[in-house]
């Protein structure tokens, strides 16, 4: 049986350009799959195979650049065989796709045996062609916007990255259950080419899969090529066009690799950390089950009730210092982790006596002379660890170190305090009752300026909370202005030396 004859289908250079796409499309798909999926068992060991997530994603930008560079040529060569060569426009959907498809259809259903003749490209290879120009467009875009997301910021809502994020991995999945299901199957499977491995096809595949275009060569009736001069004449103005736009597009992939400089690549190099940490998620307890802690999960050594913003303290080394693996966890992922102890029974209150029954005096305490105004008991101390009360009523107090971070206004700060944010400082002290008014002195009416509303209003007691003004202050907030010099109002106190308007709103409040 003599050799069938055979027809070039592919170029070298088309066969090198069609590796380059396969190659560093499986790269991606090699690396990107188990990053879309992480948190599963599957996907944390395929990553630990590839030698890590770092490794991982190096090789998904390696390939990524790849695939851009293939493109770019792409792109410029189909430009030179369109405006120079004047080649048709075979991969170009027309009507009859649509007609082709229906005909194939109903040659595999049975409803016709006459089998459709297909031209160079056929409609399958068309469409799948077309999902990939689609698919590299929709992943370029998003890979940008995933890669420089801190730049992306500053042009478009920041919400939009998690949505370059759910649509780069849904294109990608698609993309991959696509050469898997149907290039692969379509090429290699049912009909094995191969035209990418010796560039040719013989009569019998050109007749099965061609037939149209195996017609037209057989009758001569080949795309006709222009004369060598009108090829240099109109390559005299197509390179020069060509170059700058290529030149263009290697900028372009150039600032997309290297656009942003984030803080992990700006700040000094420290101690290597994961970059990965998954939330361990709370154990569901069986009904009637002991309450059970992973292994992961560490009881915390002192109690903690009360309080919630753990990165306060530990994130910025007020306190024991988070394990360098804990790097980017968030307060959520403290309390999944770390349980706290059982909280220190409360001391139990002092009996009251019953109505009409005297009160009974502890033995060995002395008692009160008579007519002695009433004491305010000292704030129960607060087991180790947990929230310290504070020995006055602070409420409506929140601008905690407008008073105590120069100790113009209160109590100094301790030294092991600097850097605390009032944030800290509600999360570990919290206000302690106030100290009920004295019933036995009148209530005294303050001075009131002349002009003045002639509003009365209570004196707070002592370290009872704010101080209530003696007049309407309604829309003054730059309470210096006036009373620094005391040039238009009582001037401050000489302990207010020092004190700026937020610390007056903190304290003094408006009738």
């Amino acid at each position: 049986m003599s050799e069938q004859k055979q027809y070039l289908r592919f170029s070298v250079a088309q066969r090198i350009e069609h590796w380059a796409q396969m190659l560093s499309f499986t790269g991606l798909a090699l690396t990107g799959i188990p990053q879309k999926f992480v948190g599963n068992s599957w996907a944390e060991t395929w990553i630990q195979l590839m030698g890590g997530v770092e490794i991982v994603r190096t090789i998904h930008h390696v390939s990524a650049v790849v695939m851009a560079l293939a493109c770019i040529y792409h792109v410029v060569v189909v430009a030179y065989k369109v405006f120079v060569l004047r080649v048709r426009w075979s991969m170009f959907p027309r009507l009859d796709d649509v007609f082709d498809a229906l005909d194939v259809v109903r040659y595999n259903l049975g409803l016709t045996k006459e089998k459709i003749k297909l031209d160079r490209f056929s409609f399958e290879e068309k469409a799948e062609y077309w999902a990939f120009v689609w698919g590299a467009i929709l992943m370029g875009f998003t890979g940008f916007m995933m890669w420089n997301p801190i730049n992306t910021a500053r042009f478009v809502p920041g919400d939009l990255i998690p949505a370059a994020k759910a649509a780069h991995g849904g294109e990608a999945l698609l993309a991959v259950l696509a050469i898997i299901v149907w290039h692969f199957y379509g090429v290699h499977i049912k009909n094995f080419s191969k035209a990418m491995f010796t560039g040719k096809l013989s009569e019998t595949e050109m007749e099965h899969e061609h037939a149209l275009e195996l017609e037209r060569i057989q009758a001569g009736a080949t795309d006709p090529r222009p004369n060598a001069e009108t090829i240099k004449k109109r390559e005299r103005f197509f390179i020069p066009v060509a170059a700058i736009l290529s030149a263009l597009m290697l900028v372009a992939l150039y600032l997309f690799v290297t656009y942003e400089q984030t803080a992990i690549t700006t700040l000094p190099r420290r101690a290597q950390v994961p970059i990965f940490a998954p939330i361990t998620p709370t154990p569901t307890l069986r009904p009637g089950a002991p309450p059970t802690l992973p292994a992961a999960a560490k009881v915390l050594p002192d109690t903690h009730a009360g309080r919630t913003t753990c990165n306060n303290c530990h994130a910025n080394n007020i306190g024991p210092k988070n394990p360098a693996d804990h790097a980017g966890r968030t307060d959520a992922t403290c309390t999944a982790c770390h349980k706290l102890p059982g909280a220190a029974p409360a001391a139990p209150p002092p009996s009251t006596p019953a109505q009409g029954a005297p009160a009974t005096k502890p033995a060995g305490a002395t008692a009160a002379p008579t007519g002695a105004p009433a004491t305010k008991p000292a704030a129960t101390a607060a087991p180790a660890g947990a929230a310290k009360p504070l020995p006055a009523s602070h409420a409506g107090r929140t601008t905690c170190n407008a008073c105590h971070e120069t100790g113009v206004a209160g109590p100094k700060n301790p030294a092991d305090h600097a850097g605390r944010a009032d944030a800290t400082c509600a999360a570990c002290h919290k206000p302690a009752d106030a100290a009920p008014a004295p019933t036995s002195a009148p209530a005294t009416k303050p001075a009131v300026a002349p002009g003045a509303p002639t509003t009365a209003a209570t004196t707070a007691p002592a370290s009872a909370g704010p101080k209530v003004l003696p007049a309407s202050h309604a829309g003054r907030a730059i309470c210096n202005a006036c009373h620094e010099t005391g040039a238009a109002g009582p001037k401050n106190p000489a302990d207010h030396a020092g004190r700026a308007d937020a610390t007056c709103v903190a304290c003094h409040k408006l009738p």
